[in-house]
């Protein structure tokens, strides 16, 4: 292919300038040749380029060094110029292919130490991640089967509660690489089915005051709200993360609210909390993987938005966050989806 690309881009030179030739010289006309053979270089592998610049210095030659149409060349100064135009197309796609090489390989190299860079944060989070709950639970578990210890009723819930949170912990962090490794490797597919949107949130939030939760969840839903047509799995996911995200960098008794509308086919859910905000400059990455602000305090890999960015795009809609003029981060999801009202949905 990249043969025939070449030969007719050459070829299609050719008769142009042939066609034109009454008005541009024959040497004009070896320059315009050797911007094509630079242009293929950049774009296809050596061969099909050093073919190229041996197919335009014999067009060049046939058609227009005198006398045309014969490869004899006339003049002994015709003759160095067409040697010095052959040498030339061939340094020049040799050389363009070099440095097109050594870019190629200098980009792998970032990518690898990017690659190297983002692992390594991974791994150094996850250790512990994973080793502080892993300890926990494995210290309330020896102080329940340590027959010498006499634990209160209020002290052997404690210990269960520590393990049941250490073990939600851990589930979390599971989940996110799970997750995240569906979305990578595009095997997510979305199980889209009819769901009432004000019960899926009350489940979330429900889920969050059963594990102790120390701030305000608030969220007033709206009556007559359509029934709508999504991967309610996943948008539970998405809003366990932004709440939790949201809980996690905003001061013990803040207020989270969740609010809904729907218009046009459009569902919108905005996350909204009255805590510090986030630096503007850092806002641009906050969806990026494993970015976590500076100075945030212990506690996951930086996976959750980028997972949330991730699960909101494969439904084809977006994600936006700003910070509130009177404090707080706002985050926004705006999904197109399909909807009906109960009324509609029985008659189907």
């Amino acid at each position: 292919m990249q043969f025939a690309i070449s030969l007719s881009l050459v070829l299609f030179v050719t008769i142009v300038c042939f066609i034109s030739s009454n008005f541009i010289g024959y040497r004009l006309v070896a320059l315009l040749l050797l911007v094509c053979v630079s242009l293929l270089a950049s774009l296809f592998d050596r061969l099909p380029v050093l073919f190229a610049a041996l197919i335009s210095a014999l067009s060049w030659n046939f058609f227009f060094i005198p006398p045309i149409f014969t490869f004899h060349v006339g003049t002994t100064e015709d003759l160095l110029m067409f040697l010095m135009y052959f040498v030339i197309a061939m340094i020049n796609a040799i050389l363009t292919f070099k440095i097109r090489e050594a870019e190629s390989k200098a980009r792998d190299k970032d990518e690898k130490e990017k690659t190297l860079k983002l692992y390594t944060t991974l791994l150094n989070s996850l250790s512990h991640e994973m080793r502080t709950p892993i300890a926990t639970i494995i210290a309330a578990i020896d102080t329940l089967k340590d027959s010498t210890v006499k634990l209160t009723k209020e002290q052997h819930n404690q210990l269960l509660e520590e393990i049941d949170s250490a073990g939600m912990r851990l589930t979390r962090q599971v989940e996110n690489l799970l997750n995240m490794n569906r979305l990578e490797t595009g095997i997510l597919l979305l199980r889209r089915d009819w769901c009432d949107i004000n019960e899926l949130i009350f489940t979330v939030i429900q889920k969050f005051n059963e594990s102790g939760c120390e701030h305000e969840l608030n969220f007033n839903p709206t009556e007559n709200f359509p029934l709508v047509k999504i991967d309610s799995g996943i948008l539970e996911n998405v809003l366990h993360n932004l709440i939790h995200n949201a809980i996690q960098y905003t001061p013990k008794g803040s207020t989270v609210r969740v609010m809904t509308a729907f218009s046009n086919e459009i569902l919108l859910i905005s996350i909204e909390d009255t805590g510090p905000g986030i630096p503007e400059g850092e806002i641009k990455n906050v969806f990026n993987k494993f970015y976590r602000l500076p100075n945030s305090k212990a506690g996951g890999v930086g996976l959750g938005l980028s997972i949330v960015k991730g699960f909101v795009e494969a439904h084809g809609g977006k994600i936006d966050l700003e910070n509130k003029a009177a404090g707080g981060v706002k985050i926004q999801l705006t999904l197109p989806v399909e909807a009906s009202f109960i009324s509609q949905l029985k008659n189907e």
